[in-house]
């Protein structure tokens, strides 16, 4: 991939990892062997093209739109992930790109995020972060930038609900993201969440395309799904949890 650094570890975001069950599991604390990439780097049309082209082989297409789509799906998790762990710890994580470093395995595949302290702003910081990255992997995909926004505010939506299942506190973390979301700006599509036989999911804006990598499928709660399929297979999930 290039441009690893050492690994990057900090006490406001060990601090966080002690008030969440489970952290290692959503992405804040990296594996002790794995690659580590700056933040500034995923901002890089360059690179990001360099790296969907390492992709392709492995996500059996050359499609540049799908591999971004795909690529940015799993990465915009990850990149929420200290910010967003922060806010709902009361202990502000940054968003910005030059404060966090991103974990990889191979793949590449992002895995985990590790970030400096906030700055008590994080719409503004995620705001930012988040127009970078997406100009870079719009420009290394040959797409335009609404459908990774929207892909970007699932994450959102899905990173506080996994907090929130983590801390037991589902009502109250998933309640920040529409204020979180206004703060950022019209350009990130508003999170949305429904309630199905007792659990709450993310009602999805976006589609991850992993329909189109062979050997994919539609996500159980992919918005191509017809309304009443998607509810009764998040009734099935709801049933297991």
């Amino acid at each position: 991939m290039g441009q690893q650094t050492g690994s990057v570890t900090g006490p406001d975001q060990r601090a966080v990892v002690a008030r969440v069950p489970g952290a290692a599991g959503l992405g804040l604390v990296p594996p002790p062997t794995a690659p580590v990439v700056p933040g500034t780097v995923l901002a890089d049309p360059d690179w990001t093209a360099g790296l969907l082209r390492d992709r392709a082989g492995s996500q059996g297409t050359g499609d540049r739109r799908v591999l971004a789509t795909v690529w940015w799906y799993s990465l915009s998790s990850v990149l929420l992930t200290p910010s967003l762990a922060g806010l709902v710890t009361g202990l502000p994580l940054s968003a910005r790109l030059a404060d966090t470093a991103v974990s990889f395995l191979p793949g590449p595949l992002p895995i985990a995020a590790v970030a400096g302290p906030g700055s008590g702003d994080p719409a503004a910081e995620l705001r930012d972060a988040l127009g970078a990255v997406i100009a870079a992997v719009a420009e290394a995909g040959g797409m335009r930038e609404r459908p990774l926004w929207a892909v970007a505010t699932d994450s959102l939506a899905n990173r506080l609900l996994a907090l929130g299942r983590a801390m037991g506190e589902v009502p109250r973390a998933t309640a920040l993201a529409g204020d979180l979301a206004t703060a950022i700006g019209p350009v990130l599509p508003a999170p949305r969440y429904e309630d199905v036989a007792g659990q709450r999911f993310t009602r999805r804006a976006s589609c991850c395309l992993m329909i189109e990598v062979p050997g994919g499928s539609l996500c159980t709660s992919c918005p191509r799904r017809p309304p009443e399929e998607r509810h009764t297979l998040l009734e099935a999930t709801a049933a297991r949890m």
